[in-house]
């Protein structure tokens, strides 16, 4: 038995974050760029432009929410619990001028071309490994103060996806890993060798919005008593057959399977609720939380967040419904369009008194 606690998934509904692996969809026309526009960044090997390998979503939405009212117009701390590549990262230290920034990503790797990234920076950047769950600690460390601004982008990296060797993706085999933070013990092969058949079933069904959940998980214990699932393309097999090929579908059969199994490994349900507690007790009067969800659980535990604190007279919120990516970064970005941004304002004792009740839809 396992002890997963399905504390932010929500039955299927008809958004989940399968665009995030949109490397991984069959017959996609993505160029191959030539062994000369392959470098290595970080310990981790980045073909063609780095831009365009991971571009950080609704960027212009996120600098808008963070800088509203001025807010970093005499200086700042933006903490940035999620911080991968450093791309909204970047991007607020060069609009806010006199803002410096407190970075944090439980991923080694991408941590190194993060700290490169913000090298032009100096000492307006710091940058350390963690999980958002071990914010609270870390900043407390830093002694830097009440942040004015606070960020966390959930969800995986194209960046991962893109490493075989990471377990993420379906598209290459690779080990049954998944792990972001190396120095976690469980991966993805312990969860599937090693959960009953009904807890797998929840798994996938909660966490993944997969309506087949019960007979994949049921087809996978079958298979693991003649031998245990140690390969990314055995498992993916495995469930595709269970779907029937998943001939003609707009996903490969596998995505929603493998979602739950990354979030399930990284905890990231309960990784996002622990944020939401650091943002509210290390936020200054007036800072800004912004939280960049690609799954509809997580989004819901967000604005449920925001709709209580705002009933309590702690947050005031500034997106009434979540912002979503145009039609235009929708066609360039394909992670862009599961995307969802919601934001608040942390308001402290003094200004209880501000309007109540201002929930989020």
């Amino acid at each position: 038995m396992s002890s997963m606690a399905f504390s932010v998934g929500a039955p299927p509904t008809t958004r989940t974050d399968s665009d995030e692996y949109a490397y991984d969809i069959p017959n996609r026309s993505i160029r191959k760029p030539p062994i000369a526009e392959m470098k290595v960044l970080g310990g981790m090997t980045v073909t063609g432009n780095f831009n365009d390998v991971h571009r950080p979503v609704l960027l212009r939405e996120v600098v808008d929410l963070l800088g509203s009212e001025d807010r970093f117009i005499s200086g700042g701390l933006i903490v940035d619990g999620t911080l991968g590549a450093a791309g909204h990262a970047s991007a607020c230290l060069e609009a806010f001028d006199r803002a410096e920034l407190f970075g944090i990503d439980q991923d080694p790797e991408i941590l190194e071309i993060a700290r490169e990234k913000l090298r032009p920076f100096g000492e307006r950047a710091r940058v350390t490994h963690g999980r958002i769950s071990e914010l609270s600690s870390l900043l407390q460390t830093a002694e830097l103060g009440q942040p004015t601004g606070m960020l966390f982008d959930l969800g995986v990296s194209s960046l991962q996806l893109d490493q075989p060797e990471r377990g993420f993706s379906f598209a290459a085999d690779g080990p049954l890993d998944m792990r972001m933070d190396p120095t976690r013990e469980r991966t993805a092969a312990d969860i599937i060798n090693n959960w009953d058949e009904a807890d797998l079933a929840d798994l996938f069904y909660y966490e993944g919005d997969e309506s087949r959940s019960r007979s994949i998980a049921r087809a996978i214990v079958q298979s693991r008593r003649r031998a245990p699932f140690l390969r990314t393309s055995a498992l993916a097999e495995l469930i595709a057959g269970e779907m029937g090929g998943g001939k003609g579908g707009k996903i490969h059969p596998a995505t929603r399977c493998f979602q739950a199994l990354r979030r399930a490994v990284n905890e990231e349900g309960e990784e996002l609720l622990s944020g939401l507690d650091v943002a509210e007790e290390w936020l200054a009067n007036e800072g800004v939380l912004v939280v960049i969800s690609f799954h509809s659980g997580e989004d819901r535990a967000v604005k449920h967040f925001f709709a209580e604190g705002a009933r309590r007279g702690r947050w005031r919120v500034l997106t009434k419904k979540p912002l979503a990516a145009d039609r235009q970064e929708s066609r360039t970005n394909r992670r862009a369009r599961s995307a969802r941004v919601r934001a608040a304002v942390r308001v402290r004792a003094a200004e209880a008194s501000a309007p109540r009740g201002e929930g989020a839809s």
